[in-house]
C-alpha cells in the first residue's frame, strides 16, 4: 500500500506530498536461508516425471521447475524468457531486463536438455495453454503448490531453488564464479552461499545442475575433479 502511494505521487496521480503509510510500524522482516537437501531433490524429480507421465501438469510448469533448479534463475527471468534469445549452440540465455541489469546466463547441460525438449510454437520458452502468452506466475505458483505437496516438501518455496544452487555453488566455487552464476549485482548479496571468464563459470554451472539433476534422478552426485589445461590431470 505504501508503494502504492509513493508511485501515485511519483506519476503524478497525486499530490499530497506525504504518504499516509509513513508512521504505521512494519513487521520485522527475518532472512530465509532454505535450500534442498538431496533426498528433497530426489522426491520432487520423482514428482516431476510422474507430473509429466500422466500430464496431470502443464509441460510449461515442469519445464519451469527444471529450469529454475538448473539454472538459479529467479521465476521473473524464467517465465519472461524468449526463444529469440536462447543460444543453444553456445549453451547461453540473454536476459535483457534481469533484476540486476542485463547479463548472459550460462546454460548447463541438464539445462540445454529440457530446452531441447520443449516445441517452439510461441515466443516465450515457457507457456500455458495458449502458446502465444506466457505461463504467469500464478499458474506456475499453484501448480508448485501441488507439486509441492506431492512431493512432501514442507516449508518451500520456488525460490528456493535458486537458494539451492547458489548453496551448492558456495561449497566448491568462489565468490566471484557464484556471483555471476547467480546474476548478483554485488558480492555482498552472494556472501550467504560462500564461506573469470567463460571456462570456469561453465564449469560451476555444469558442476552444479549435475548436482541437483543427480539429486532429482535419484543418483548419487559425488564431487569430481575434473582435468585442468595445466596439469591435465
Amino acid at each position: 500500500l505504501s508503494k502504492m502511494f509513493s508511485l501515485a505521487e511519483l506519476w503524478g496521480l497525486r499530490s499530497d506530498g506525504s504518504n499516509p503509510c509513513g508512521k504505521v510500524k512494519r513487521y520485522k522482516e527475518s532472512k530465509r536461508e532454505r535450500f534442498y537437501a538431496a533426498d528433497e531433490l530426489t522426491r520432487l524429480g520423482k514428482t516431476l516425471v510422474e507430473a509429466e507421465r500422466t500430464a496431470t501438469e502443464m509441460p510449461g510448469v515442469i519445464a519451469s521447475i527444471r529450469l529454475l533448479a538448473f539454472t538459479g534463475c529467479r521465476m521473473s527471468e524464467i517465465l519472461g524468457a524468449t526463444w529469440d534469445a536462447v543460444d543453444m549452440a553456445g549453451g547461453t540465455l540473454r536476459l535483457a531486463d534481469a533484476k540486476a541489469g542485463a547479463r548472459t546466463v550460462t546454460l548447463a547441460t541438464p539445462a540445454l536438455a529440457v530446452l531441447a525438449d520443449l516445441t517452439r510454437d510461441g515466443a516465450n520458452v515457457v507457456h500455458g495453454p495458449d502458446p502465444s502468452k506466457p505461463l504467469s506466475a500464478n499458474t506456475l505458483e499453484k501448480a508448485w503448490s501441488r507439486i509441492r505437496d506431492r512431493a512432501k516438501l514442507t516449508d518451500a518455496r520456488l525460490h528456493d531453488l535458486r537458494h539451492t544452487v547458489g548453496t551448492f555453488a558456495g561449497q566448491a566455487f568462489n565468490a566471484f564464479l557464484v556471483r555471476d552464476l547467480l546474476g548478483h549485482k554485488t558480492m555482498a548479496m552472494t556472501g550467504r552461499y560462500v564461506s573469470r571468464d567463460a571456462d570456469p563459470l561453465r564449469q560451476a554451472a555444469d558442476h552444479v545442475a549435475g548436482r541437483i539433476a543427480a539429486a532429482m534422478a535419484g543418483k548419487s552426485a559425488d564431487l569430481v575433479k575434473l582435468p585442468t589445461a595445466a596439469t591435465g590431470r
